[in-house]
């Protein structure tokens, strides 16, 4: 089935106590942006993006954000949000995605959230609230021993090793945020599934009637578009945005450790070839790419559609 007959069908069925919400997902230049804007348009819906990165402002080529001129007058939300020196969370995110469902839906128009970060999505279709994630003494303890012992980039790796999208987000140096990170993680990995009442994510009734599908490629065909979109983002200006952000906005803050500013800030402080650091791009997104295939292959419900065929 094709996404227009997927989303007319789904349309025809929606229960009177739900809001219809339509989710777009898939790993990125996967081409979720443009066949968004199409179905937007024929469905009078309205996209709420969820990507991580396109929240921040400034931060447009890097991040493959849409041109207004390509919107074709479908309203876009939580695009440019904050500033890259701005905190900004997965619950920031879950407040903001539904406030703008709900201002969607009065005015009689479709929600649809459109992006690959998928915490964000999945924040708010199982409802998640945020609870305390109590400090976890012994384990403080144990990692700062050891980065006493093996350095703190040792203690960043293990951070690494279980959420490179947090660890992604600190500095190795600084331990007291890569702790806090690693028993984040550890808390919310087990809390998603308990039913502790102290749970980081606890799970509630859902409000929403949901559709999700995801674009796939063959993974060959998948890394060449990736391939193509990073040497697309250098001829349109990558280096310069990323030299402009530099000035303005400290190398080491979360929104900087994002694909393509982090390698070509690496060749702009002569760490590294500009051909060295794009084959470390292409790289890295591939990789990115195939971390967000495995978090929505888990995705419950999910109707997958072949790119070659959209």
């Amino acid at each position: 089935m094709n996404p227009e007959d997927l989303i007319s069908s789904f349309l025809k069925n929606i229960p009177k106590d739900k809001i219809p919400l339509i989710i777009l997902l898939g790993p990125t230049a996967s081409g979720k942006t443009g066949l968004s804007v199409e179905l937007a348009k024929k469905f009078n819906g309205e996209i709420i993006s969820a990507d991580s990165r396109q929240i921040y402002k400034e931060m447009d080529i890097g991040t493959a954000k849409i041109k207004k001129e390509e919107r074709q007058d479908v309203p876009h939300h939580l695009i440019d949000a904050v500033l890259p020196n701005e905190n900004f969370t997965t619950f920031d995110f879950k407040k903001l995605a539904e406030e703008k469902i709900l201002d969607i839906q009065k005015r009689n128009k479709i929600p649809f959230i459109v992006g690959g970060t998928g915490l964000y999505i999945r924040a708010v279709i199982e409802n998640f609230t945020l609870g305390a994630t109590p400090p976890n003494w012994q384990l403080r303890k144990q990692l700062e021993e050891e980065a006493s012992q093996y350095g703190k980039e040792y203690v960043w790796k293990k951070l690494k090793a279980l959420n490179e999208t947090e660890a992604m987000k600190i500095p190795p140096n600084n331990l007291r945020y890569v702790i806090r990170g690693i028993e984040k993680v550890v808390s919310s990995q087990w809390s998603v599934v308990s039913k502790n009442k102290n749970s980081c994510f606890q799970k509630n009734d859902n409000k929403y009637h949901i559709l999700k599908f995801a674009i796939d490629w063959p993974r060959e065909v998948l890394y060449d578009r990736i391939d193509k979109r990073v040497d697309k983002q250098i001829e349109d200006g990558l280096i310069e945005e990323t030299k402009y952000l530099l000035s303005k906005y400290d190398r080491n803050l979360p929104s900087m450790s994002s694909l393509g500013y982090l390698q070509i800030a690496k060749f702009l402080n002569n760490e590294m070839t500009l051909d060295e650091a794009k084959d470390l791009l292409k790289k890295e997104t591939r990789h990115y790419a195939k971390r967000q295939m495995t978090w929505f292959s888990k995705e419950k419900e999910v109707v997958w559609i072949n790119g070659l065929n959209i």
